[in-house]
């Protein structure tokens, strides 16, 4: 039987997707191909019924074309925050060229692909102008195609919230770039359920979606609701333009993959917030979760993130 192969299965948005493909109402898919150059990092898939995990390199072409031979379908959800030039062009563009080059090859047609909302050849950061290159990759190539660009995504194991609840822990006030940048959260488990449906679903090809949550915030409103939640809520500084890109840039010297970038700075000048006219998760039959009724069952004190989202049986 064919399987649905899923680029990028063992993070944030990849596991909630492998775990919404196996409850009840999914049982009848296929199985889920998941390759990963570290598996180590996703062995908690491997406790998913129809999951099957394996080791390989999705930036090889041999490797791409042999993963893509007898898939019935794919979804591409490789991505990154942060980087130089040659990075996001490695990850957002030279892939899903080398994607679709494979799908050509083996004959699959079914592509489910995840962008950004923002995402234009004359967005003002990197991240967003490859995102759209991306995109254009995949199009260009005649495939049965679907595109989801969210918003920023949250939920048990994100990096945003959870990072910002602990950080006030520990400081008094959060001095904070793009303050007023403008938002619409998206929970991880109704962007799953929006990939499972373009999935299953014919109808949703040639079309593409934005996955918003109900509530726009602005950036400083989502560091005080982290730490709200969390019971240690702190004063939030806006930053004027000039020390915002002085403490992104700080922040890009520091070790470690940065909290904030300044083409992250130059991706939020851009309202991550709904398109009127460009249809979302409602388009798909779901309704979306508000922050406010999910992240505080993982934020309060006393909570961890474990295997699922704390908050999907309240929800589903």
């Amino acid at each position: 039987m064919a399987h649905w192969l899923v680029l990028g299965g063992t993070g944030f948005v990849g596991r909630a997707l492998c775990e919404a493909l196996s409850r009840p109402e999914h049982a009848d898919g296929p199985r889920l191909l998941v390759p990963s150059r570290r598996p180590a990092h996703g062995q908690l898939l491997r406790m998913l019924p129809r999951v099957d995990l394996i080791e390989a390199d999705v930036h090889d072409d041999a490797a791409m074309a042999g993963l893509v031979a007898g898939a019935s379908a794919v979804v591409n959800l490789v991505a990154i925050l942060h980087g130089n030039d040659d990075a996001f062009e490695r990850v957002h563009v030279a892939l899903p060229r080398r994607l679709a080059a494979a799908c050509q090859a083996a004959g699959v047609r079914r592509v489910i692909h995840v962008s950004a909302i923002g995402a234009t050849p004359d967005a003002p950061s990197r991240y967003l102008r490859s995102k759209a290159r991306g995109e254009a990759a995949l199009r260009e190539a005649g495939l049965d195609l679907t595109v989801l660009r969210p918003s920023v995504i949250f939920g048990a194991a994100d990096r945003l919230l959870n990072l910002f609840a602990t950080l006030q822990r520990f400081t008094p006030v959060v001095p904070l770039a793009g303050a007023s940048a403008r938002f619409q959260p998206v929970w991880v488990g109704d962007v799953a359920e929006a990939l499972a449906h373009c999935m299953e679903q014919p109808d949703t090809v040639g079309r593409t979606f934005e996955c918003t949550g109900p509530e726009e915030m602005t950036l400083a409103d989502l560091v005080r609701a982290a730490g709200r939640y969390a019971g240690h809520e702190r004063p939030v500084l806006p930053l004027p333009d000039a020390l915002a890109r002085l403490q992104a840039l700080l922040m890009e010297w520091a070790p470690g993959e940065p909290l904030m970038s300044r083409d992250n700075l130059d991706s939020m000048r851009v309202p991550n917030i709904a398109t009127p006219g460009v249809p979302g998760l409602a388009a798909l039959g779901i309704t979306a979760s508000p922050l406010s009724a999910v992240a505080p069952g993982y934020l309060a004190p006393g909570q961890r993130c474990g295997r699922l989202d704390a908050a999907r049986a309240v929800h589903r």
